[in-house]
């Protein structure tokens, strides 16, 4: 039997994950009383006869709706591996701002915003929930992710069986004209290389385009620029795991977003493709941005 917990912050998505593991085939219930965790999980695994129903997959909701109950979770698990009882926890995160948002959008109330301050509520969730973070198997960071590729994720674990690395990458591309992307982790200016704005042909054209990324990558220094980023970033996830990031944004700007960081971005996202494990996206921001 595959036993989830699917936990995390109010807000991430874990209704939207409990949901896709039911479709995936998983026996899915939310917020039970946390004293009947323990006989669920039980009663899930039984030999199946006229009377019972065993279920090789199931995915439990957790979470600060228990109230101060949360706490006795640990003792829960606790007792389910003294009997055998293997389980995995998903642990679905979000920064404050993306969470605040959502909030304010859906003009739901947060279960600890006791004084109506969402913020604080956030701030006694992620306090709350901490023990359970740093006990999770695999950690999801929701902020930059559509429900579609939450969904990629979710079945690259729990049906591919895929190695996850706990960390989901973003590398996009973009102008400086228009300003770095308030969220970056990395930045990275390729405006050093050939620019193919100034050939007539290749202006109307982007970095997704083979001819442009030809005129790009003709001189020997764009092949060595992209060799030190590759070899810098495989570097540096790993070590960014070990000190618990679950997200990394990579950003590559050139001036106007439109060939030299697409031609990058792109090469960059096909490369670390290869290394299994990574949730791994690519966006360029600026395409298209001097048409309006």
């Amino acid at each position: 039997m595959r036993f989830v917990i699917v936990t995390g912050m109010s807000g991430a998505g874990k209704s939207t994950a409990l949901k896709i593991l039911e479709d995936e085939g998983y026996f899915c219930a939310d917020n039970i009383p946390l004293p009947l965790v323990e006989k669920f999980a039980e009663l899930s695994g039984v030999q199946e006869d006229e009377y019972t129903n065993s279920y090789s997959k199931v995915a439990l909701g957790v979470d600060v709706r228990a109230g101060a109950n949360i706490r006795k979770i640990k003792t829960v698990l606790e007792r389910l591996v003294a009997k055998g009882v293997s389980y995995e926890i998903l642990y679905l995160e979000a920064g404050d701002g993306v969470l605040l948002k959502r909030y304010k959008e859906t003009r739901r109330s947060h279960p600890l915003a006791r004084d109506g301050h969402i913020e604080d509520g956030i701030a006694r969730e992620r306090e709350a929930l901490q023990f359970l973070k740093e006990q999770a198997d695999f950690i999801i960071d929701t902020s930059k992710l559509l429900p579609r590729e939450l969904k990629e994720e979710i079945s690259k674990i729990f049906v591919a069986c895929q190695e996850y690395k706990n960390i989901f990458v973003t590398i996009v591309s973009f102008g400086f004209k228009y300003g770095i992307p308030v969220d970056s982790d990395l930045v990275f200016d390729v405006r050093c290389l050939p620019n193919p704005y100034y050939v007539e042909e290749l202006r109307p054209k982007t970095g997704l385009d083979e001819e442009v990324r030809e005129y790009v990558m003709r001189t020997e220094t764009a092949h060595q620029f992209l060799d030190k980023l590759e070899d810098m970033i495989e570097f540096l996830l790993p070590n960014y795991v070990a000190e618990g990031k679950n997200q990394l944004v990579i950003s590559i700007g050139c001036t106007g977003g439109q060939h030299r960081s697409v031609t990058f971005a792109e090469l960059l996202y096909r490369h670390l493709c290869k290394h299994a494990g990574y949730g791994l996206k690519v966006e360029h921001r600026d395409i298209g941005v001097h048409k309006k």
